[in-house]
């Protein structure tokens, strides 16, 4: 007894954390249970009978394809002009001191602290006051305005985690501004960019709020889910919300697990070689 109350108080947090973590992962385990579900009516959202029909045919109508796949292009689309944007911003805040960059960083949370109701309207008003039509484009702009505001902060915090030891070692090395930013800066910020990227595309493709204001015809496929509830939801919706999901979890794995090795190798290489590859100018070593 005494061991089991001494094992429970040393890993009483790990405990609470996968309890939560749990917790969190319930309503994921729903959409991708009733995935495999025949619903005994287009209203009944209980589990009556497992198929694979629903895999096997997701495209329950064209109109739900449609919008999967331009919610697909909107994400990719306001994921590549904000992670380039927001990267960009990231590197002048976290490296250069320039008049007005408290300024700007308070107005980068902005956008995360406004309600999406007060952007989703603010935007529409400037679209029509500028004559411009809803559609497609507006949805596009409206993404990008407030994923860059999130590239920033991701990629912020990981320039901030950054030694910057390792690069002074780089250039004592010989190494020039672009190879140093190539071989040394680039490698250690890329997980902090990868992670934004990810971020923006989530947060991107379920939007519902902004993008209802500004799509004008446009349906996305938050949109379509939204419409389809009022007449019952087709079981293939679980299908696209299990897949994107399982899609977003290997993109994660397969961006760590590189890394991973490398800082096993790093553990190898380094006591065999008397701790050389372990400072700032082993690690730097290989710009020459």
């Amino acid at each position: 007894m005494h061991r089991v109350s001494r094992w429970l108080a040393d890993r009483w947090v790990m405990l609470v954390a996968l309890l939560v973590l749990g917790y969190l992962s319930l309503p994921i385990l729903v959409v991708a249970g009733l995935s495999f579900n025949r619903p005994s009516s287009r209203l009944s959202y209980d589990f009556h009978e497992f198929t694979l029909d629903n895999w096997r045919n997701p495209c329950a109508t064209s109109d739900m394809c449609d919008a999967v796949v331009r919610s697909v292009q909107i994400g990719f689309i306001a994921t590549v002009v904000a992670t380039v944007l927001g990267t960009l911003m990231a590197f002048a805040l976290v490296r250069h001191r320039f008049r007005g960059r408290s300024g700007i960083n308070v107005l980068i949370f902005l956008p995360m602290a406004t309600p999406e109701l007060v952007m989703g309207t603010s935007l529409l008003a400037l679209f029509v006051a500028a004559g411009v039509p809803q559609g497609f484009w507006t949805i596009v702009i409206a993404h990008v305005m407030f994923c860059v505001s999130f590239v920033v902060v991701t990629v912020k915090a990981r320039l901030a985690g950054m030694d910057s030891r390792l690069e002074e070692a780089a250039m004592d090395l010989y190494a020039n501004e672009w190879q140093t930013f190539r071989r040394i800066t680039l490698p250690l910020v890329l997980p902090g960019i990868v992670a934004a990227a990810l971020l923006s595309f989530s947060l991107s493709f379920d939007d519902f709020i902004i993008t209802n204001f500004n799509a004008g015809t446009t349906v996305t496929f938050p949109m379509y889910v939204w419409g389809a509830a009022q007449r019952g939801i087709p079981p293939q919706v679980n299908v696209i919300g299990t897949a994107m999901f399982a899609i977003a979890l290997l993109l994660v794995l397969a961006s760590t697990l590189p890394g991973r090795r490398r800082q096993r190798a790093a553990l190898r290489v380094g006591p065999a070689t008397g701790g050389s590859g372990s400072g700032p100018a082993g690690k730097a070593g290989a710009v020459r």
